[in-house]
C-alpha cells in the first residue's frame, strides 16, 4: 500500500497540473500539493519522511554533537567542581543533546501538522473531486504516519528529558543534605567521624557525639 501511495503520489506531483488546478486562487508555491513537495525535499523535514533507520541515526547524530560541542562545555563551566561532580556535568550534557532534538522534532511536527491540515482541508477554495481526493490521500497515507513518527519520538524524548531533569534534582538534594548536617561527615574506606573520634577525641572537643 506505501510503495502504492508513494508512485501515485510522485506520479501527481511530476505531471504538469490540470486546468482545474490552474484556475485555483490560491498562488502556486502556497498550494498544500506544492507545499507538501517543497517539505519533503526541505532540511531537517526530510528526515521524518524517510527510512526508520535514517531518521533516527540523523537525530542522534545531532543531540550527541550537540552535547558535545555545545552541552558539555557549558555543563563544565557550570559546575563548581566539575572533577569531583562528573556524574552532574555528563547529566548535563545529555540534557542538553535531547533538548536540542526535542526542539528539532517539535519544528518538524509543527510543519508537518499545518501542510497536513492544508491537504485534509476542503475550505481552502473549492477544491476539485479530483484534487480533493489526490490531497487526501497525501494527507492520510503519506503525512498522518510522519506525524505518528514524530508524536512517538516527542513521547520518548520528554520521559528522557525527565529523567535526566529527576537524576540531577536526586544529586542536588544529596549534596544539600550533606552540606546541612557535616556531622555526617564520611568518605567510604577512608574516613568516617566516628571511627576518627574514637582515635582523637581531642580533635572533637567541644562537639556534641550522636547518640
Amino acid at each position: 500500500m506505501e510503495s502504492g501511495v508513494r508512485s501515485i503520489s510522485t506520479i501527481t506531483l511530476s505531471s504538469p497540473f490540470t486546468s482545474p488546478e490552474t484556475e485555483c486562487p490560491v498562488p502556486l508555491d502556497q498550494q498544500p500539493i506544492n507545499e507538501y513537495q517543497n517539505l519533503s525535499d526541505s532540511f531537517p523535514f526530510s528526515w521524518a519522511s524517510g527510512s526508520v533507520a535514517d531518521y533516527y541515526n540523523r537525530l542522534i547524530f545531532t543531540g550527541v554533537s550537540f552535547a558535545v560541542l555545545v552541552g558539555l562545555p557549558v555543563a563544565w563551566l557550570g559546575v563548581i567542581n566539575p572533577e569531583s561532580e562528573p556524574l552532574k556535568v555528563v547529566l548535563g550534557a545529555v540534557s542538553s543533546g535531547v533538548f536540542a532534538v526535542t526542539l528539532a522534532v517539535v519544528r518538524m511536527y509543527l510543519g508537518w501538522a499545518y501542510v497536513g491540515n492544508r491537504l485534509l482541508s476542503a475550505t481552502i477554495w473549492v477544491k476539485t473531486a479530483e484534487v480533493l481526493a489526490r490531497d487526501r490521500l497525501l494527507g492520510s497515507f503519506s503525512v498522518k504516519p510522519v506525524l505518528s513518527r514524530l508524536k512517538f519520538t516527542l513521547v520518548g524524548l520528554a520521559a528522557s528529558l525527565l529523567l535526566c531533569v529527576l537524576l540531577l534534582a536526586n544529586i542536588e538534594g544529596t549534596q544539600d543534605s550533606y552540606r546541612s548536617n557535616p556531622s555526617t561527615r564520611a568518605i567510604p574506606g577512608v574516613y568516617n567521624d566516628e571511627s576518627a573520634r574514637s582515635f582523637e577525641p581531642d580533635a572533637f572537643c567541644g562537639e556534641l557525639s550522636n547518640p
